[in-house]
C-alpha cells in the first residue's frame, strides 16, 4: 500500500494535481471533494490502490483466509499502478 501510495503521489505531482507539499496519505483519509479531485484525474490508479488498502484490514489486520490470494491481488494493482503512474503526462 506504502509503495502505490508513493507512485500515486508521484503520478498527482507529475500532472500538476498536486503540489509538491500535499501528499495522499491513505485514500480513506481524504475529505471527499478532494477524492474526487485526485479521481478526476486518476480514476484508474487511485481506483487500484483504493482496493489495495480495503484488502488491507481483512488480510494485514485481519485474519481472513486466501491470504495468499489477496497477496498476489494487491502485486497486480501495484504494477498497474506503477504503469499508470509512468505512463506519459
Amino acid at each position: 500500500m506504502l509503495a502505490g501510495t508513493h507512485w500515486a503521489n508521484y503520478a498527482l505531482h507529475r500532472r500538476g494535481v498536486t503540489s509538491d507539499s500535499e501528499d495522499i496519505l491513505h485514500n480513506s483519509m481524504l475529505v471527499v471533494c478532494m477524492l474526487r479531485k485526485y479521481s478526476l484525474a486518476e480514476g484508474e490508479l487511485l481506483g487500484a490502490l483504493t482496493e489495495i488498502e480495503e484488502l488491507r484490514p481483512l488480510y494485514v489486520r485481519g485474519d481472513l483466509p486466501d491470504g495468499s490470494r489477496a497477496a498476489a491481488r494487491a502485486l497486480e494493482l501495484l504494477r498497474l499502478i506503477s504503469a499508470l503512474a509512468r505512463r506519459a503526462p
